[in-house]
């Protein structure tokens, strides 16, 4: 099992960047599949952004392909999501999770582990 917990979200203005950050406790952190996904009020929860075990895969959402860059750093424990060119759509709760079959997938049933999240508001 894994415990994840976000920082980093905060409130910018329309073309700024931001860096998140997802910290993992346990020593199998280099076993998991991570990924990002948001939820913005009243809307159901979308992917963003997956990484594989080793960083060789890394599925992105369309809206923020060319915008978004997820990494990690197994030797931290930790996984990022550097975010440029914000938009106000952009604007959302950010989760961190992982699933233990190293698969980057996309949708929401293929993560068995969830942070508690990070609010992201990008104001025009």
């Amino acid at each position: 099992q894994v415990q994840l917990v976000e920082s980093g979200g905060g409130l910018v203005q329309a073309g700024d960047s931001l860096r998140l950050s997802c910290a993992a406790s346990g020593r199998t952190f280099s076993s998991y599949a991570m990924g990002w996904f948001r939820q913005a009020p009243g809307k159901e929860r979308e992917f963003v952004a997956a990484i594989s075990r080793t960083g060789s895969s890394t599925p992105y959402a369309d809206s923020v392909k060319g915008r978004f860059t997820i990494s990690r750093d197994n030797a931290k424990n930790t996984v990022y999501l550097q975010m440029s060119g914000l938009k106000p759509e952009d604007t959302a709760v950010y989760y961190c999770t992982a699933n233990d079959n190293g698969r980057t997938v996309t949708f929401l049933s293929g993560y068995a582990y969830w942070g508690q999240g990070t609010q992201v508001t990008v104001s025009s």
